[in-house]
């Protein structure tokens, strides 16, 4: 059974420390085939250390949390806050949306959306992350209502999305929905 310790330097938040004992627990059953109950990860606290011929005695800044700003850049776009969106991402942003189409700001996606529907939401089923490096991936999934061009209503059409998160910033988008199929019917 595994046996997983952190040695952090003072000032990390719980929350940032439950976060992490709870990744590593995950990146540890992800390789080793070991029952929830079989798997400890727990944290050590040092008041300071050198490396480098340098002295430390705080740790850096935590991340954010992926999917919080994710959900959040998301539920500024549906409120059609374009400024406190445009906050959550980075200077080279790119957005690419089923037929390929690639983007890469706002008001982009604002003029290509015009054409396609006058109101579209999200009702979201999950959110997921992976972690790939200083890369955070964040899938959501769930569906989307609105209204089309001519007035009509729709709502249950499937999506998924795909961002990432690096720095605290969102680096990229990737759409997959069924809106297409819907809007030909």
């Amino acid at each position: 059974m595994p046996v997983v310790s952190i040695t952090l330097l003072p000032g990390y938040a719980a929350e940032t420390q439950h976060r992490m004992v709870n990744r590593l627990a995950q990146a540890v059953r992800s390789v080793i085939d070991t029952p929830e109950a079989g798997t400890t990860v727990f944290v050590n606290e040092v008041s300071t250390y050198r490396r480098d011929g340098k002295v430390f005695s705080e740790g850096r800044a935590a991340h954010p949390v992926a999917s919080d700003l994710v959900r959040d850049f998301l539920q500024a776009m549906q409120s059609r806050d374009l400024a406190h969106a445009q906050s959550f991402l980075s200077p080279d942003f790119r957005m690419c949306f089923p037929g390929g189409v690639v983007m890469h700001t706002l008001d982009e996606l604002t003029a290509w959306a015009a054409q396609r529907y006058s109101h579209i939401g999200k009702h979201y089923e999950q959110f997921e992350e992976s972690w790939q490096g200083d890369v955070t991936v964040v899938f959501c999934h769930g569906s989307l209502q609105g209204t089309w061009l001519h007035g009509e209503s729709f709502e249950g059409i499937r999506f998924i999305d795909r961002m990432e998160v690096r720095g605290g910033q969102i680096t990229r988008q990737d759409v997959w929905n069924d809106l297409a199929e819907h809007r030909k019917a």
